[in-house]
């Protein structure tokens, strides 16, 4: 089973494993292809996270495949140039190296060493190469973006065909952007793909696209050196993991915002969330309340575990979720929360093999279309991440040479018995952890397929582009009696588009404990299709 938020890398990932791929080799097929057909939300100028099991050994393996800041990336650089903040889009924001390809090369290696796998290299990033050369029919998400992204009048984060790159690759040469239904060819790309395909991801990082991303960001004034891209590696971690039900739930540590995901189920689990009723104002309330506790932990710590102590053994400790989960008052709405960043655009995606293999994988250019650079010759779109990094010292994730910034992604997976259960996660930053626990719970608590999980209403509290306050943003279909409840309990609601992906773009996969077979779910929020055989 391979779901995705895009039709035709499902379709790459699923022929990968009929072509007998293991589920990572599945799941490098069906990145590279979003990295082509969905580059408002990723591309090989990302970063990506997984977490993997392995059925031979029953281990769950965890990879950390972000880049960290240059070796020039200072905070008195940026001041220098008269900054408080790192610029949203250009050149100066992209100040991290792009971690995914490095993700894909450890997790494949991993995967041929432990797993067996018939399919090579090279035949792993065949449909991308397709589809950057060949072209692509333009999908309903990535016409969206593109047109939401060339207004002319934010010249902060949009109006992206200032940026040389962007208008090339990705605007018509009237300079006009792709409807829905009309192709998109990326030659560039396809020749970048190649050279990954015939000489592997050292040629990335240490060979000629390397030097073509780097001379073109230093010819404007970018940060990146060679010596960022040769260092560069992934590294495997260990997941964290906390009880919930009768089910245990592992994502990524630190620098990701995984603790914040599972943070919520563990206040979670001091409540009866099936005797509240799913899609009551009680039910809405109490994950929002729980998402504004697992927050406030976030905010106060999480950065690069290598440069500051992050305490996650107390923060998922059974203790502070009780402590947290007395905090929070079922009548009211907690009002002393900070706002929340609403940026992060991404994709996930999950595939289960024939042998039980399970992968969850996330991978992202941070906002839609990153930093807008694409380095000449290269096709490749650099990400913005580390304009998340703070200017201010004090900051538990100010910028310095060498780190890696606090990440919103954080792919996931439910475990029973030690076996996947639930293979899960999300795009949209703020929104993942939120998401993951109305999935979590719908299927857990009661009883909801994947699919009628990722259908059913969901909410986001968080703050709008450009918003200086929360709103809790609340899809139209949810009964007007929940909203007025909410309302008066306090929460300032937004009430938004019955299907908006701002809600993000979530897939699971669940796996029947007793016949082992595989039911998929994709967002009809998105562009994707969940399919197995």
């Amino acid at each position: 089973m391979v779901t995705t938020s895009n039709y035709l890398a499902t379709q790459a990932g699923l022929k990968v494993l009929r072509d007998g791929g293991n589920a990572i080799d599945a799941a490098i097929a069906a990145a590279a292809t979003l990295s082509v057909v969905y580059p408002q939300m990723t591309t090989i100028g990302g970063d990506n996270f997984w977490l993997i099991y392995n059925a031979k050994t029953g281990d769950m393996r965890a990879l950390n495949a972000s880049g960290r800041a240059g070796e020039k990336a200072t905070i008195d650089f940026y001041k220098q140039k008269g900054l408080s903040k790192i610029p949203s889009r250009g050149y100066l924001s992209a100040n991290t190296v792009p971690g995914a390809i490095s993700g894909w090369d450890e997790a494949y290696r991993y995967g041929q060493q432990s797993m067996g796998g018939k399919v090579g290299w090279s035949q792993l990033l065949d449909s991308a190469i397709g589809y950057a050369q060949d072209g692509f029919a333009v999908t309903p998400s990535l016409a969206k973006w593109s047109k939401i992204n060339v207004d002319p009048a934010d010249q902060e984060f949009r109006n992206l065909q200032r940026f040389d790159g962007f208008r090339q690759t990705y605007l018509k040469p009237d300079g006009g952007a792709y409807q829905v239904g009309e192709v998109l060819r990326q030659p560039a790309l396809a020749s970048t793909l190649r050279t990954i395909a015939k000489d592997g991801a050292k040629a990335f990082y240490d060979g000629p696209i390397a030097q073509k991303i780097v001379d073109d960001l230093q010819r404007n004034g970018g940060v990146l050196t060679r010596k960022d891209f040769a260092t560069h590696k992934a590294n495997w971690v260990t997941p964290l993991k906390v009880p919930y039900r009768d089910t245990v739930a592992y994502n990524l540590p630190p620098n990701t915002q995984g603790m914040a995901a599972l943070e919520i189920l563990n206040v979670l689990n001091n409540f009866d969330v099936k005797k509240l009723g799913e899609g009551t104002a009680d039910y809405y309330h109490l994950i929002i309340e729980a998402t504004k506790e697992a927050f406030a932990d976030r905010d106060r710590y999480l950065s690069d575990p290598d440069f500051v102590q992050i305490p996650v053994d107390f923060l998922l400790s059974r203790q502070h979720g009780v402590d947290q989960a007395k905090r929070i008052r079922m009548e009211t709405a907690a009002t002393a929360v900070k706002p929340l960043d609403p940026k992060g655009d991404t994709i996930w995606l999950g595939v289960v093999d024939k042998d039980g293999n399970a992968v969850s994988l996330i991978q992202s250019v941070y906002h839609d279309f990153g930093s807008a650079i694409v380095p000449e010759g290269t096709g490749v779109l650099l990400q913005n991440r580390g304009s998340f990094f703070s200017l201010d010292k004090s900051h538990i994730n100010h910028l310095e040479p060498g780190k890696r910034t606090f990440h919103t992604l954080n792919p996931a997976m439910l475990t029973k018995n030690g076996k996947p259960l639930l293979v899960y996660g999300t795009m949209g930053g703020e929104g993942q952890p939120q998401t993951q626990a109305a999935i979590v719970t719908r299927v857990v608590d009661f009883g909801m397929t994947p699919q009628d999980a990722i259908n059913g209403p969901r909410w986001l509290h968080g703050r709008t582009w450009g918003a200086a306050s929360n709103d809790l943003k609340i899809e139209g279909r949810t009964p007007s009696a929940v909203t007025d409840e909410l309302k008066k309990r306090g929460h300032p609601i937004n009430v938004v588009d019955d299907y908006t992906d701002t809600m993000g773009h979530a897939g699971a996969i669940w796996i029947d404990p007793a016949s082992g077979v595989r039911y998929g779910a994709t967002d009809p929020r998105g562009d994707g299709t969940a399919a197995g055989y």
